[in-house]
């Protein structure tokens, strides 16, 4: 089992272990095991450390080899060793692990935290505390779990729904703690003191030995994790985002320098989009929301003119087609046109009844629109598909309407056809003899 440092000094940076073993990890990857260490393993929410290992050369134990990396920590449960997983580097792999073998167990090494990555970790897991501890004290709302990711952190909360003046509150209170600077401490006790001191939250029962990290007078909790020496130096919490989860409400937050870097790119962001508007910043989302309803309106008016475009656009077509065995088949390439037009026009042609139209479009994204009038006996989603299965795209859609996609702009002519084709076959048995059809590019 490897002796954790960091349980009783999170600000131990660096420090001297004796090398136990090297461990190849099931991914291929080697692992260092001391007898001692500061690197924090991933558990309980909290990553991995990462840093430095410095070792002495084996053969001359006055001289140190440069440093190698420490890309990951991990944890071997059944075991308590703590795995450091290294950058690869062969030869020294080969020589551990020969001393190693042999028992000699005798190869010393200096470890090193980056300490920038510990102190951001401090502040989270600190920070995280503070804001859970303020949620159950105003609102008896327990925390259910605590992620740490690289960007930001998340606790999943036990509720059914979260009101933005809760944030807000929660928020406020997290942060009064913090300005206070209260005291964080640790102690190691029994599963039975501890249930005698009243925690937040009891662990899992099996472990003789619990550690547990006090903020003065505000929350206690039995953790693993790195903490502040007092509430100040988690710097501040901000709350982002508010989301609901399976198991609850998640709620995203962020300390310390986090909270700092994160609050001056919200102002950078707002303050570009009110110079944007040559507005105040806060009146940007205003400006933003008078934008978008301008944008819908111009939307609805554009959309009522491509109707009135398509009604004239589909009474011109129908009146230059012909019947055959009393249904109009009209197949036509609108190459200037999108899908949207495409499906306009189409419902406009067989809202007239006994009518087929077979459509490509040729703007942006070819595509193909097949349509027939409502209680028509064909099936356009079928010969949708079975034109996509040839040309190796995806479309589908109703029996009255289908639209797919096509590759590329030479192929619309083609299944065009093979679609027309299609159509009047199967009406064939009904016609004594044939008439003719609408058919053109426009």
């Amino acid at each position: 089992m490897t002796d954790r440092l960091y349980y009783e000094n999170s600000f131990l940076h660096d420090f001297v272990a004796a090398l136990l073993a090297v461990r190849h990890l099931p991914d291929g990857r080697a692992a260092l095991v001391f007898d001692r260490t500061a690197f924090y393993p991933t558990s309980g929410g909290q990553t991995f450390d990462t840093g430095w290992i410095e070792w002495e050369d084996l053969d001359s134990p006055q001289a140190l080899r440069p440093k190698l990396r420490v890309d990951e920590v991990l944890e071997d449960e059944a075991s308590g060793e703590v795995l450091h997983v290294i950058e690869p580097v062969p030869e020294l792999e080969h020589a551990l692990a020969g001393t190693t073998a042999a028992g000699r167990n005798a190869v010393r090494v200096r470890g090193f935290i980056d300490v920038e990555r510990r102190r951001d970790h401090l502040q989270q897991h600190s920070g995280q505390h503070v804001l859970s501890a303020a949620f159950v004290e105003l609102f008896e709302l327990p925390t259910v779990s605590f992620h740490m990711g690289e960007e930001s952190c998340t606790i999943d909360l036990e509720a059914k729904s979260l009101s933005p003046e809760q944030v807000r509150r929660a928020e406020l209170r997290a942060n009064q703690i913090i300005f206070e600077d209260r005291p964080v401490k640790t102690h190691f006790v029994s599963p039975e003191q501890a249930r005698e001191m009243g925690l937040r939250k009891l662990p899992p029962a099996g472990r003789e030995r619990l550690r547990i990290v006090e903020i003065a007078d505000f929350d206690l909790c039995a953790c693993g994790g790195t903490h502040v020496r007092a509430t100040g130096q988690a710097g501040a919490i901000l709350l982002r985002k508010v989301e609901k989860v399976k198991q609850g409400m998640r709620v995203e937050f962020v300390c310390g320098e986090r909270a700092v870097r994160f609050a001056r790119k919200d102002y950078e962001t707002l303050a570009e989009a009110a110079g944007l508007y040559s507005a105040h910043l806060w009146t940007a989302p205003e400006q933003i929301r008078k934008s978008l309803d301008e944008i819908k309106s111009a939307a609805k008016r554009e959309h009522k003119l491509l109707e009135e475009v398509a009604e004239l656009t589909a009474a011109k077509i129908l009146a230059a087609s012909e019947s055959f065995a009393g249904i109009k088949l009209i197949a036509q390439v609108l190459a200037g046109s999108d899908i949207g037009f495409a499906k306009m026009l189409a419902q406009k042609l067989v809202a007239e009844p006994r009518t087929v139209a077979l459509l490509g479009c040729g703007t942006e994204q070819p595509a193909l629109v097949f349509a027939e009038w409502h209680g028509g006996p064909f099936d356009m989603g079928a010969l949708m598909k079975q034109e996509m299965a040839r040309l190796g795209s995806r479309g589908g859609g109703s029996r009255e309407l289908a639209q797919g996609g096509v590759p590329g702009l030479e192929q619309l002519d083609g299944a065009i056809e093979r679609a027309k084709a299609a159509i009047l076959s199967e009406s064939s048995s009904a016609a004594p003899a044939p008439a003719s059809q609408t058919s053109s590019r426009g």
